[in-house]
């Protein structure tokens, strides 16, 4: 009996130091693949790049700012922060400096939004975000504004935001109820208002019930005399001049 209890005791022993040595193995790899961000601040790409292939890292150089404390072509902000415990592979995203700010902003509103492209591009700057907007007092894709304004000093970026007009927004109606009427008289109807007839299609013929005989259909085709069974879109919704509106017939 003494035997088999130091039989049993020996076991557990084994497999505690088994099950202790498998989670230290599981730790060791884990953390074996773990290594901290270097600091990239301050650093050129090359030096960055250099650093970051011996620490096992990828390096994605993604914005430029400008400024009066980092130089220019140097490391000005990294994500992570140094000393961040990463996975290896894991991409450091870095910001670089362009150096004090040395192009001045350009006016760009009252021209179009491709010159302003074209005037950006020629002075080393790029365009950032463009919002359209119907503006009834702006001729349509002209600039209505930017961000940063004309000749701004100590910005942060070299992007400059647009508003863009649309013109006046378009006139809009209540769509009519144009049920039963002949499909020649709604298409006058529609072109005086400024939209266009889309598809027209043959409804097909009513149910019949009983001993009825179906009417013969008079025409296979949609003609001006046919009459509208149904309409998209349907009566009393919102449309726009320029709106089109398809039909079934018979």
């Amino acid at each position: 009996m003494r035997r088999l209890f130091r039989i049993v005791l020996l076991t557990l022993v084994l497999l505690t130091v088994a099950l202790i040595s498998a989670l230290a193995a599981m730790q060791f790899a884990i953390h074996g693949r773990e290594v901290a961000v270097p600091k990239f601040v301050g650093m050129t790409p090359s030096e960055a790049e250099r650093l970051a292939v011996t620490s096992g890292l990828q390096l994605a150089v993604e914005r430029e700012f400008y400024s009066t404390e980092v130089p220019e072509g140097r490391i000005m902000t990294q994500v992570p922060s140094a000393g961040t415990k990463v996975r290896r592979g894991w991409t450091v995203r870095l910001a670089q400096s362009l150096g004090p700010q040395r192009v001045a902003i350009p006016d760009l509103t009252g021209g179009s939004e491709r010159a302003a492209e074209i005037n950006t591009r020629r002075r080393g700057l790029t365009v950032g975000s463009v919002a359209e907007v119907n503006l009834p007092e702006v001729p349509e894709n002209q600039v209505a504004s930017q961000s940063p304004p004309a000749n701004a000093s100590g910005i942060s970026a070299p992007k400059i935001d647009l508003l863009v007009s649309l013109g006046p927004e378009p006139a809009s109606y209540v769509m009519p109820n144009l049920t039963g009427q002949p499909l020649g008289s709604a298409t006058l109807t529609l072109q005086d208002a400024g939209m266009h007839v889309g598809k027209v299609s043959m409804a097909p013929p009513p149910a019949h019930t009983g001993d009825a005989q179906p009417a013969s259909s008079t025409a296979s085709e949609p003609n001006a005399a046919s009459m509208i069974v149904t309409q998209t879109p349907a009566p009393g919704q919102k449309v726009t001049v320029g709106s089109t509106v398809s039909f079934d017939v018979r």
